[in-house]
């Protein structure tokens, strides 16, 4: 069976040492704003459209990539990391369908979650720090990568 991948990006925004997390109702995990990369768009520009939709909020990219002088080419922020998850398993064991996350860290100015029209309640979201990361139930992966955009962003990486 073929596995079909599909490109996403996903931006952890912090807000005065804090992450926005929303509980995603068909997976039944917190997660941060994020989703598919569409056609002709950017992963970063992805995620920072998500961040508009699903929060209302205006992100501002940390982005610490360097420079190179291409009189033709630009300089793409690197994301913060670059995860693949299995999103459709089969009883087999085989994978039906992934996701390539492109993970990227934004600031925001204000913890005033207001979506977009069709988007998730802002009810489901939370912020959480560094103290509720760790004595939270999330999955690891998301902790560890909130506490790494916290610190980051904090130190105004």
């Amino acid at each position: 069976m073929e596995t079909t991948r599909h490109f996403t990006a996903t931006v952890y925004i912090v807000n005065d040492g804090a992450v926005a997390l929303h509980r995603h109702e068909r997976l039944g995990i917190r997660i941060p704003p994020g989703g598919h990369v569409d056609r002709d768009e950017l992963p970063h520009e992805a995620g920072l459209r998500e961040v508009r939709e699903e929060t209302g909020l205006d992100p501002t990219l940390v982005d610490d990539t360097d420079s190179v002088p291409a009189p033709d080419g630009e300089v793409l922020p690197h994301p913060r990391y670059q995860m693949l998850y299995d999103i459709n398993v089969h009883g087999d064991g085989s994978v039906g369908h992934q996701h390539i996350d492109h993970v990227y860290y934004a600031r925001v100015g204000s913890r005033d979650i207001d979506p977009a029209p069709g988007e998730a309640d802002p009810d489901v979201w939370g912020w959480y720090d560094p103290t509720d990361l760790r004595e939270s139930d999330l999955d690891e992966d998301t902790v560890q990568i909130a506490l790494d955009a916290i610190e980051v962003v904090s130190d105004g990486r």
